[in-house]
């Protein structure tokens, strides 16, 4: 795999996964969305079929690791560092590029939903972060990024640190493809099942975030978009969903090394 194929297979991935995450996180929660309501169960198995997509679309640019937590264990584990600033920063563009193209496909859900005499203040909405935790977070952050029910930034950093060594744990030991540098066809199916558990089991605390790039890049594009009404992007909390996946992916790799290698 070239630098450049890298960049761009990782730019595309990221951007699916979360056109297709946050996407269905809009779906549940926005008024005036067909699909208002549906709950926990359908964003947990949006989330899963859109890391489902987006490495089945990737995998043969850059093997799809779409995610810097993964990037980093599999770099930690096989000792190749060269290119992992490249795919740390196609998964950041592509996350923001994928946030913004949820934001122009729900544009007017987004719209009605800010200006709804209803909304004000807007109740808690499930998928949504939860206003009395996080005074600083606007009514529809919680599509673009995630945010804890209950603020106690250790317990938040430990439940994304979990969630992370689960999903990193998994895709070093049965998501590889023979290289070993990126996921494989059956790899891309398993790890989707297991974000699928992770969010139903591990996801309630904080809304696993379990990828820094799926929740920075969003949160940024939260902070950019003109909505109305939208209020703060909580940026005290931000670096929880980042520096937990990276140390969840350090734990990961390590525990690899130890036990399976």
């Amino acid at each position: 795999m070239s630098s450049s194929d890298i960049f761009i297979g990782e730019i595309i991935g990221t951007a699916v996964l979360i056109l297709l995450g946050a996407g269905v996180v809009a779906a549940v929660v926005l008024k005036r969305s067909k699909a208002q309501g549906a709950g926990w169960v359908a964003i947990a198995l949006g989330w899963g079929f859109a890391v489902m997509t987006a490495v089945y679309i990737a995998t043969p640019m850059s093997g799809a690791h779409i995610n810097p937590a993964v990037t980093l264990g599999i770099a930690i584990t096989s000792g190749e560092w060269g290119n992992v600033p490249i795919y740390f920063a196609g998964q950041l563009i592509g996350a923001m590029l994928g946030a913004f193209l949820a934001w122009l496909t729900y544009y007017g859900q987004f719209k009605a939903h800010l200006t709804d005499p209803e909304l004000v203040p807007p109740p808690l909405e499930e998928g949504l972060v939860d206003e009395r935790s996080a005074p600083n977070a606007g009514p529809v952050l919680g599509i673009f990024s995630t945010g804890p029910e209950i603020r106690v930034y250790w317990q938040n950093l430990v439940t994304e640190i979990i969630g992370t060594v689960v999903l990193v744990l998994a895709v070093l030991t049965m998501g590889l493809n023979d290289s070993g540098k990126g996921l494989g066809t059956l790899g891309g199916l398993i790890v989707a099942f297991v974000v699928v558990s992770i969010g139903f089991s591990l996801g309630g605390p904080t809304g696993y975030a379990i990828n820094p790039a799926r929740d920075l890049g969003p949160r940024i594009v939260h902070a950019l978009v003109p909505m109305p009404n939208k209020g703060g992007s909580d940026w005290g909390y931000a670096w929880v969903p980042v520096v937990g996946p990276l140390i969840g992916a350090a734990i990961a790799a390590g525990i690899y090394n130890i036990a399976f290698a």
